[in-house]
């Protein structure tokens, strides 16, 4: 059923567009049923559950954490972790940065960077976490003018999740402002002269969509979809 369930969704996602597999509540067993149909790239939002379904795992999995993380969990996953999702704080950020650089100098990962996404708040739901689009636009600015630095970091992008409603319309807007505001960062980062190692490649991912509304998120620009439910229920 898995296996099926990843093949429809293959069938639907065009080309440029990645899957990622939100496996987090799932059991070893069903994630490496998506593992042999020849997924790679799987998602959890738990730390201690990462951990665990990491060591049990084959080791070519790219893990993405996707839940909010606390910073106290920080330093537990930086060796590993493949893309940290939903970075909603500039202390978040200022975390993951001190973190990395005390890996780099106690010799425990030779990894350089750690790729992040920009949690950007668009629905309307007052429990949603992220940044608000004026916020993203002064980080970038302070990132260009060099009053914040972020070393041993790379903004990969932005994510976001739209309301959780039946309004298309709503959820198109939502993306679309999304959609937007990816596409002028672009542009910001295309004429910056910034030394800033965080925003010093241009953004490229843009990840929204979830089972229930992930082939609007698609017409609205993502190029990154995160599937959980339709594939392991």
């Amino acid at each position: 059923m898995i296996r099926d369930n990843i093949l429809h969704i293959r069938q639907i996602l065009p080309k440029g567009v990645h899957l990622l597999c939100v496996s987090k509540y799932h059991s070893t067993e069903e994630i490496y049923e998506a593992y042999k149909a020849g997924e790679r790239h799987f998602g959890e939002s738990r730390v201690q559950e990462l951990l665990l379904k990491k060591t049990a795992l084959p080791d070519d999995i790219h893990w993405h954490f996707i839940g909010h993380l606390q910073t106290n969990k920080v330093k537990q996953i930086l060796p590993f972790v493949d893309l940290i999702h939903g970075v909603d704080s500039v202390h978040l950020l200022q975390t993951i940065s001190q973190q990395q650089a005390f890996l780099l100098d106690s010799g425990s990962t030779t990894k350089q960077e750690i790729n992040v996404l920009l949690e950007v708040k668009v629905a309307l739901e007052a429990t949603k976490y992220g940044f608000t689009i004026k916020e993203i636009n002064t980080l970038f600015q302070q990132l260009t003018d060099g009053s914040i630095s972020l070393p041993h970091i790379r903004i990969a992008g932005l994510m976001g999740m739209a309301s959780n409603t039946t309004d298309e319309p709503q959820i198109r807007q939502e993306f679309t402002a999304l959609h937007n505001l990816f596409m002028q960062l672009r542009t910001i980062q295309s004429s910056a002269k910034t030394k800033d190692c965080s925003i010093a490649e241009p953004l490229s991912i843009l990840s929204m969509g979830m089972s229930e509304d992930y082939r609007i998120a698609i017409e609205c620009g993502s190029n990154l979809v995160r599937i959980g439910s339709a594939i392991f229920e």
